[in-house]
């Protein structure tokens, strides 16, 4: 497969838990934001979930945000009162067409609907199926979406969101080859929901997944900062470590912008 060896590399500013500031094509894109200090987040039926640590950037001092990413809005660990805050200057907010449903100004997309968005080149941003738990997850957990964007002279990247669907992340890289960067929401997050099975990517999860990408630098992030999550960064670099695939894991530094590295293409 031939890609570029030339592309231009997007900065990641980890923010904490799910939230990143993408610098990608002259846009500044912002992954479900997440700017609230630690506390007990209520989630109904009597249950919290409960936050360890507040954002490492504050939201007034991002600048500019041309694109929100939210990935769902059911989840004070993806979308929190400040996040929700930060919505109403956005310029442009894309979501579920549930969150379209209770959040004016947000863009509801289907699976594989895409927008295009100016930036110093178009860039497509399609939205991909995720699932968040086991199959038949929606009906409790509501409906999640990934994100994949593309421009010319940049990497594709997908963003998984709330997904702990290998099933589905295998449709994705099939419709998508050339992705050569995977932010990946692991940290095997656990409820009382579905007898504790994981409602996101696992540590071997994301080791499996980088074999679905095989083109890809691999991004962990949502694996700390809330009590719920399970496994750390540092499992998820013992995983990829003991499949021989560190080379291809990049953990981000919190609060510092980062220049993820592309594999090497043959």
């Amino acid at each position: 497969m031939n890609i570029p060896q030339d592309l231009q590399r997007p900065t990641l500013t980890h923010i904490g838990g799910p939230t990143i500031l993408v610098r990608y094509a002259g846009l500044n894109l912002l992954t479900d934001p997440t700017f609230d200090a630690p506390g007990d987040y209520p989630v109904g039926a009597g249950r919290s979930l409960v936050k360890l640590t507040g954002p490492a950037v504050a939201a007034e001092d991002l600048g500019r945000i041309d694109v929100v990413l939210l990935s769902h809005d059911q989840h004070a660990d993806n979308l929190d009162n400040s996040g929700r805050e930060l919505l109403n200057d956005a310029g442009m907010i894309l979501s579920t067409a549930e969150a379209a449903s209770r959040i004016h100004g947000v863009r509801g997309l289907r699976p594989w609907e895409h927008v295009t968005v100016q930036g110093d080149a178009p860039v497509a941003v399609t939205a991909v199926p995720a699932l968040h738990g086991p199959s038949g997850a929606e009906a409790v957990t509501g409906e999640v979406t990934g994100f994949v964007l593309e421009a010319e002279g940049w990497p594709t990247v997908y963003v998984s969101g709330d997904n702990a669907s290998l099933e589905l992340a295998a449709e994705i890289s099939l419709r998508f080859p050339t992705t050569t960067l995977a932010v990946v929401f692991a940290g095997a997050a656990r409820t009382p929901l579905f007898g504790g099975a994981p409602l996101t990517l696992t540590s071997q999860d994301v080791v499996e997944l980088a074999g679905l990408f095989p083109l890809a630098t691999v991004v962990p992030v949502h694996t700390e900062g809330w009590v719920h999550f399970t496994e750390g960064p540092d499992i998820v670099k013992q995983r990829m470590g003991d499949a021989g695939l560190a080379a291809r894991l990049a953990v981000l530094p919190i609060g510092e912008p980062h220049r993820p590295s592309l594999p090497q293409q043959p």
